[in-house]
């Protein structure tokens, strides 16, 4: 298609991917040369490291090893509520990260319910600071998504290698071993290195579960250089390995993601004879089931009794979280549809690759190079929010990305030559043909960017004072002020903001689409 006239021009695309490109590269070279100076890595810095490492590696493997039943169970049974089981996995990618931490140690906490339970037969309550708490919160987030995958690759077997196995008379084990270790082969390697990847980038997990300085990750570290010892020598070093870290991940994750598959089948609904008893499956389902939805129970419940408890902060931090959000929304839209329509009429080089850059990136760590970029220029907690719609947006793109160029791809496919055998402009094309189409993907890829920016704390904790918060900023300062209920309440708003957001946008999105 790059060799032939469009009906589309690919400049605009071209353009927002060149800034993107540019922000996210000159930061990191600002980090760069900034380390040159922040000296070699003390016993702390190597202990982060190691920290760092071992909750990636400790979260993926558990997340994935749980993964395996629960996605073994979902695809071999079939009930009521099975479709909005699996919907509901996909809802912890965009809930709030501090809302499910509160909800986790709601139930999993010193004083929470477990511990209440525990108590009543003579048992210790559970300690969740330390590694073990951020692996749990890891798990906790990672599991719904490893399992989305797994399955994924479960669907993918063609139903008629079960029906050839069936009639060869495999038994459980013996179709276990054929047909579903070789997928599974090829899909868990992908699935350790995604969550790998992200568990390396997590930052809130480990600011409220970490527990001291034996628990410290990179990106905590990061934190801490920056509000403890403002040494931005040091800031940039770690940075620069966090760089280093993640690109890591994020190539194993897109060359583990590469396979082949079980190739074509006839597209039948997939019938399982290996089923053998339900006992298990059920088990590990409502053991799933159980382990997602206690946390946010116990938000909704505790954020009921909290509500009247807020200070009128939160009502202010819930308004400045509202207007970053919606700003991040616009700056992704602004970015993402120019950059989709490039890459749907061929003009694919800088355009995609300036795209997946976000991947890489860590949040802090591009907050890090702004923040060494304003401050000779002015006082970058007065850029505090600006700062933070525009770092969410770029942590967005890569996903909205993915959402938006299939469709748009298609659309210019579909209906360029005859938009080009009508003489029809750029602009009328764009406004008139390519938009209307995507007003679905539009909608979705909105409302995934304000969830994800609604309930964020990164940037905002690196740049925000005393004045500036919030509404996940505020929750974390009730909580390290103990004022737990008032944090719920908090929780709860936030809970509804993100979810009405994303309800809002997606519907908004798909409301007469077809028009």
């Amino acid at each position: 298609m790059a060799g032939r006239a469009q009906p589309v021009t690919p400049w605009p695309g071209i353009g927002a991917a060149s800034l993107v490109a540019a922000l996210i590269l000159g930061t990191l070279a600002t980090v760069a040369l900034r380390a040159e100076t922040g000296g070699g890595f003390n016993p702390a810095d190597w202990a982060a490291l190691r920290f760092t490492l071992v909750q990636a590696t400790l979260s993926a493997l558990f997340s994935a090893a749980l993964a395996v039943p629960v996605a073994r169970a979902l695809a071999r049974r079939r009930f009521p509520g099975r479709r909005a089981l699996i919907a509901l996995l996909g809802a912890p990618f965009i809930l709030p990260i501090i809302v499910a931490i509160l909800g986790l140690l709601q139930v999993f906490g010193r004083a929470g319910w477990i511990s209440d339970l525990l108590g009543t037969v003579g048992l210790p309550p559970i300690q969740i600071y330390g590694l073990h708490g951020v692996v749990l919160a890891h798990v906790f987030f990672n599991l719904p998504l490893a399992t989305r995958l797994i399955l994924q690759g479960w669907q993918e077997i063609p139903a008629e290698r079960f029906r050839l196995a069936a009639q060869l008379g495999c038994g459980g084990m013996a179709m276990f071993r054929l047909i579903e270790l070789p997928m599974l082969r090829r899909i868990l390697p992908g699935v350790l290195a995604v969550v790998f990847a992200i568990c390396l980038t997590s930052f809130a997990v480990a600011l409220t579960l970490g527990g001291g300085p034996r628990a410290t990750t990179i990106e905590l570290a990061i934190y801490q250089a920056f509000t403890y010892d403002f040494n931005l020598g040091r800031a940039a070093l770690l940075s620069a390995v966090q760089l280093a870290l993640t690109t890591f991940a994020a190539l194993a994750a897109l060359k583990f993601s590469r396979g082949d598959g079980f190739g074509a089948g006839l597209n039948r609904a997939i019938r399982r004879w290996d089923g053998g008893t339900p006992v298990l499956d059920t088990l590990w389902i409502l053991a799933a089931t159980a382990f997602l939805l206690l946390p946010l129970a116990s938000v909704v419940i505790s954020g009921v009794l909290g509500v009247f408890e807020m200070p009128i902060l939160v009502f202010q931090a819930a308004l400045t979280s509202i207007l970053v959000a919606v700003a991040s929304t616009a700056i992704l839209l602004l970015l993402a549809l120019p950059m989709a329509t490039a890459i749907a009429t061929g003009r694919t080089g800088i355009v995609e690759l300036s795209g997946i850059l976000g991947l890489a990136a860590s949040p802090l760590v591009i907050g890090t190079g702004l923040f060494v970029l304003i401050r000779p220029l002015a006082n970058p907690t007065d850029l505090a929010l600006p700062v933070t719609a525009l770092v969410n947006a770029v942590m967005a793109l890569p996903f909205a990305l993915r959402i938006l160029v299939p469709a748009a791809r298609d659309t210019v496919d579909r209906h360029g030559r005859l938009a080009l055998s009508l003489n029809m402009n750029n602009h009328t094309f764009f406004t008139r043909i390519l938009l209307p189409r995507l007003r679905p993907q539009i909608g979705f890829a909105a409302g995934l960017t304000a969830a994800l920016s609604m309930g964020d704390l990164g940037v905002i904790a690196l740049f925000a004072d005393a004045r500036i918060a919030t509404l996940p900023l505020q929750i974390y300062r009730l909580m390290g002020a103990y004022q737990m209920q008032a944090a719920a309440g908090g929780a709860l708003l936030l809970l509804i903001l993100s979810m009405g957001a994303f309800w809002i946008l997606d519907r908004g999105g798909r409301w007469h689409a077809e028009a």
